[in-house]
């Protein structure tokens, strides 16, 4: 009796369901899937729908305040060059820049250019007999943490050189020593100045061979090179470099 009944409940299942083929399966699936996900979307969108606008909004106006940020930047950036080459080629030519840029490119963003403009003012003011005002701007930029390293050392050493005459020989050593090694970018003008120092404290023993280093240093300038071989002749040390005889083939 267990096995009949078995079958006729078998049999009666509705026919829908038994004809249901593997394809037909598949495609409802994806239909619930369907259904399923544009629930989950719009239940995101009820609740988080103005928060996504504002986010977007709020995207969209920050990539906008970047384009017009680096449109200014690039704009400045062009407009101090045009600037500072004026200037620069001013002072270069001897002439006497205008004093208002100047003073305008020397507050300038760009470490660079106000360095540049730092060092023509107080080179102006030196030409024009003003050595106070040089120095102190000389300072202020040895000081300045702002610009790069080979600025503030120049700064020093011209500020060292204005000062000289009023400083002890051994401010002079102690300032500039650690930038009139060889190969150093500022060797020959720190290098002079320190082997002046020892002169002036009688240490010829020290100052020889610094300007017999100089005078055969290829990138120290010909005209610190020059005084330095007069100098170290004087000290009778030899730093005329004879030229080596070319190999013959």
């Amino acid at each position: 009796m267990i096995a009949p009944c078995a079958n006729l409940f078998l049999f009666h299942v509705p026919e829908n369901i038994v004809a249901l083929t593997p394809q037909n399966s598949e495609v409802f699936m994806r239909e619930v899937d369907e259904a399923v996900r544009q629930d989950q979307l719009l239940t995101f969108w009820q609740r988080y729908g103005r928060t996504a606008i504002a986010a977007l909004v709020l995207g969209l106006a920050a990539f906008g305040g970047w384009l017009y940020w680096q449109h200014y930047s690039r704009t400045q950036s062009e407009t101090t060059s045009e600037k500072a080459d004026a200037v620069l080629t001013s002072a270069l030519g001897g002439g006497n820049p205008d004093a208002k840029e100047l003073d305008a490119l020397a507050q300038a963003g760009q470490p660079g250019y106000r360095a540049a403009a730092l060092l023509t003012k107080a080179g102006v003011a030196s030409r024009k007999g003003d050595a106070k005002g040089a120095i102190a701007i000389y300072a202020a930029m040895a000081a300045d943490d702002g610009l790069d390293q080979p600025y503030r050392d120049l700064a020093l050493i011209r500020q060292t050189a204005l000062e000289f005459d009023g400083l002890k020989p051994q401010q002079v050593v102690d300032r500039l020593k650690p930038l009139a090694v060889e190969g150093a970018p500022w060797f020959g003008s720190a290098g002079e100045l320190v082997a002046l120092a020892y002169v002036k404290m009688g240490k010829t023993d020290l100052a020889g061979p610094m300007f017999a280093a100089m005078a055969k240093d290829a990138q120290v300038p010909d005209s610190i090179r020059s005084r330095a071989r007069q100098m170290a002749g004087v000290m009778g040390i030899d730093a005329v470099e004879i030229p080596a005889e070319p190999n013959e083939g």
